[in-house]
């Protein structure tokens, strides 16, 4: 960092689905950073993309491109992470990963600043780590319920966003709509299977006029990564590494943003009128919660911002001490850049 000026940023994966929603957040959030480098694989070298409305020349991937870098965004698959990430941590930048290769490092922590700020300082490796945009789509409105009545059980069922499989999910649903649009079909068993024939994209089953019960790749017993995912870092995130957690995975027609069901067991009797109070000043949600006016989250209306919405909160009918929830998050934006900007920032505070 130059005298004068904020530490210097390295985002790497720039021209990535996330890498372009950071430039754009970088650009509306408070101006902190001194440069704004932007890495990205050699192909894409050359490249020039707008952040703080300044054109900026996207550097390939490599040693030197960490040269006097104080902080490092990196939103690259898990194997690059894994190289990467310990290179630019070496090269002196603290590094903010958003894959999967340092989750659940025990020397890495992972970071939700309206939960566990105080966990960032704490990074033996250099590292810091970016929860997975399911988790994240969920965990602010948890975090705060949690403070108040302390959590004891989760059951979650995810609808996901294509989204969450990268631009080739987008793609792949872009294209089955325009396969069906105007057909007559989903009146008949695999007649959709045949029109999308073997465009399927990332998913194992097509998810135009359907949805997919499955994110992520197998893992024991049947349940899928995505699944695991969510109940590893939900505990280490809340601090609650016993927390009984039961998850679903379901992959939607929906182009951006994750929701989620919630069940939630808490330690004693909770009320709605509490909860609601709760969430409703809670940093980071929204409670969108009238549903005799028809007011409840949905992905249409909580895509491209950024906070998590909160509707449906009902006491459990025959739980006391449980709450049920429906919660919406745009996965790319919190679930995903703006978590990652809001730890950099964090981190950028130790500059000061």
């Amino acid at each position: 960092m130059t005298a004068g000026s904020g530490p210097t940023l390295a985002v790497v994966g720039a021209t990535g689905a996330v890498g372009t929603v950071l430039l754009q957040i970088l650009s509306h959030r408070a101006d902190i950073w001194g440069e704004i480098r932007l890495i990205a694989s050699p192909r894409s070298a050359g490249r020039k993309l707008a952040v703080r409305g300044e054109q900026v020349e996207v550097l390939a991937l490599s040693e030197d491109a960490f040269d006097g870098v104080d902080v490092a965004l990196f939103d690259v698959p898990d194997e690059v992470s894994a190289h990467w990430a310990p290179v630019a941590a070496a090269k002196g930048a603290v590094v903010v990963d958003n894959s999967a290769a340092f989750r659940m490092d025990p020397e890495v922590p992972l970071v939700v600043p309206e939960v566990n700020p105080h966990t960032v300082r704490i990074r033996p490796r250099g590292i810091v780590a970016n929860p997975n945009c399911t988790t994240l789509s969920m965990i602010v409105a948890l975090g705060a319920l949690h403070a108040e009545f302390g959590l004891r059980e989760l059951v979650v069922s995810s609808y996901q966003a294509v989204s969450g499989a990268g631009r080739a999910g987008i793609e792949t649903l872009r294209e089955q709509l325009a396969l069906v649009a105007g057909t007559e079909l989903g009146t008949s068993p695999g007649d959709v299977r045949r029109a999308v024939g073997d465009r399927t994209g990332p998913f194992p089953e097509p998810v135009a006029l359907n949805v997919v019960p499955w994110a992520g790749s197998l893992r024991e017993d049947g349940w899928s990564s995505e699944e695991m995912k969510v109940r590893d870092e939900s505990r280490k995130i809340l601090g609650l590494p016993r927390l009984p957690v039961a998850v679903t995975c379901v992959r939607v027609p929906v182009v951006t943003t994750h929701s989620l069901t919630v069940h939630a067991r808490f330690q004693g009797e909770v009320t709605v009128d509490g909860a609601r109070e709760i969430l409703a000043t809670a940093p980071g949600v929204v409670l969108c919660d009238d549903p005799a006016a028809g007011e409840f989250p949905t992905p249409a209306d909580a895509v491209g911002t950024d906070p998590t919405w909160v509707g449906r909160v009902r006491r459990a009918l025959d739980d006391p001490t449980a709450l049920e929830l429906f919660v919406c998050g745009d996965n790319l934006r919190k679930g995903a850049a703006l978590n990652t900007a809001q730890i950099a920032e964090l981190i950028a505070a130790e500059w000061r």
